[in-house]
């Protein structure tokens, strides 16, 4: 994010590792499924199955899921500055969204039963864009954190409106 004259960053991070646990757990089923296949189908061309064959295809899906889930995570990045809330999401096809720190009317936070196991949450902003507007960190560690850093910058946000008038 490309910082305005006056503003500054109060936070900044990405979803949790933990919070794409649940992606791991499908891509473990695939490359166990992917592996069965493997073996089934060395069994029927060769009458034994092949064991080097089998490990192959389980190791290169097991590493393309781990690299996978790294890149999800890592190219999903939260800013809050003293101006504004800002979402990047994506490498090649990229989605952004932002607001002015002004406009965010709750903050919310939510934590399923396994998030709360886990430390993480999702923090949901109700912002002056109404109902239709989805502005969402999701899957952030320590959630209560990002909505004390959020109240941080409201405040200096009305400070420096203050001292503007």
């Amino acid at each position: 994010m490309d910082l305005e004259p006056g503003e500054h960053l109060i936070f900044e991070g990405h979803p949790s590792w933990r919070s794409i646990l649940g992606f791991y757990a499908k891509g473990l089923v695939v490359v166990a499924v992917a592996g069965a296949l493997a073996g089934a189908a060395t069994q029927i061309a060769d009458g034994g199955v092949d064991g080097g064959l089998v490990t192959l295809v389980v190791i290169v899906l097991l590493a393309l899921v781990l690299v996978v889930g790294w890149i999800k995570r890592l190219f999903t990045t939260y800013t809050i500055s003293n101006h504004r809330l800002h979402i990047r999401r994506g490498i090649i096809a990229r989605a952004e969204q932002q607001t002015a720190i002004t406009r965010v009317q709750n903050v919310n936070t939510h934590q399923s039963v396994l998030q709360r196991m886990l430390a993480i949450g999702n923090v949901n902003f109700d912002t002056a864009a109404g109902d239709d507007f989805d502005f969402e960190f999701a899957g952030v560690a320590s959630p209560q954190d990002v909505v004390e850093a959020v109240h941080r910058a409201q405040r200096e946000a009305d400070a420096g409106a203050a001292a503007v008038r």
